[in-house]
């Protein structure tokens, strides 16, 4: 029997918008933008991308059943590796403001782009030494400062230094201290959370700082070819759950948490850059126009935004 008409006409057709929006993002792929820090040695380079002498971006393109990824890692070598590491941090923070500072030039731009070139820092996976009893001062006051400006996730480098019940310990550790020093970490806490949502953070929150193990090597165990190290007392596989966090942290950034990487940056971090380069350029004409009335000479009128006059955006390469 076919539906009364009123039926068939009441049908209006918006529920394809998910289609339309799944169309629309399957057609222009995403970004993802993660800065490495952490002292020399912790196995920044092999856990992820090839060594570096200056911070420099290095990209790859992933492709999954139709879905884009352009994965682009910033490596920070020589961070923290001074006898005086005072300001060590200051290259990193600037390189996060300068991608801010490029991207809001760009938005400002009378003949913008329809789509901007995104080369804001996504998330910053902060290494932190397993050979250290905790948190250094170093470490609270990096960290205090990395998440004014980005997500942070906290990885203990080589874990398979230490025993499980150490590893477990030191956890635990790295985790009190964090609480201690009030340093907040992605994912957030919010009261828009669905329930599913807040059951999976708390599962992420449990396994934070991620203890992980970076290995380039292959090698055969029982007839079959894995990716790991290979000790006296045994072989460690990287993808081995019971042996590293790493799978944990690769489906933690790239299956459950993407989106919400990228929408943070964009709604949390970039826009308190935003709003506070905005208020400084409305500050500026304020005194311009005060000087003007007054008949004194005016501050020079900026040709660029002022958040490029005072972030000058780094080469990319």
């Amino acid at each position: 029997m076919s539906a009364p008409a009123n039926d068939v006409q009441d049908y209006v057709g918006f529920d394809t918008i998910t289609q339309q929006m799944e169309r629309k993002f399957l057609k222009r792929g995403f970004n993802l933008n993660v800065i490495l820090v952490g002292e020399s040695g912790m196995g920044k380079s092999t856990l992820v991308i090839r060594k570096t002498t200056e911070i420099a971006p290095v990209t790859q393109m992933l492709e999954e059943n139709g879905v884009r990824v352009k994965l682009t890692i910033v490596d920070t070598p020589g961070f923290g590796d001074q006898c005086n590491n005072e300001g060590c941090w200051v290259p990193v923070i600037k390189y996060i403001k300068d991608q801010h500072a490029a991207y809001l030039e760009r938005e400002l731009k009378p003949n913008r782009e329809r789509i901007i070139v995104d080369t804001r820092v996504h998330a910053c996976l902060y290494f932190l030494n397993p050979g250290s009893r905790g948190l250094r001062p170093l470490d609270v006051e990096v960290l205090k400062r990395l998440t004014e400006v980005t997500n942070v996730i906290p990885v203990i480098a080589k874990s398979d230094s230490m025993t499980i019940e150490e590893r477990t310990a030191f956890k635990r550790h790295i985790k009190e201290e964090l609480a201690f020093h009030r340093i907040m970490l992605f994912p957030y806490a919010s009261d828009d959370d669905a329930d599913d949502d807040r059951v999976l953070n708390a599962s992420i929150r449990e396994l934070i700082p991620f203890a992980v193990v970076g290995s380039e090597e292959v090698i055969e165990v029982e007839g079959k070819l894995i990716r790991g190290r290979r000790h006296g007392w045994g072989v460690i596989n990287i993808f081995d759950e019971t042996h590293s966090d790493f799978v944990h942290l690769r489906n933690f950034m790239l299956r459950t948490h993407l989106s919400d990487l990228i929408e943070v940056t964009s709604q949390r971090h970039y826009e308190q850059f935003r709003t506070s380069q905005l208020r400084q350029i409305k500050e500026l004409r304020a005194q311009q126009a005060a000087a003007a009335a007054s008949g004194g000479a005016p501050p020079a009128q900026p040709q660029v935004p002022l958040s490029v006059m005072q972030h000058q955006p780094m080469t990319q390469v």
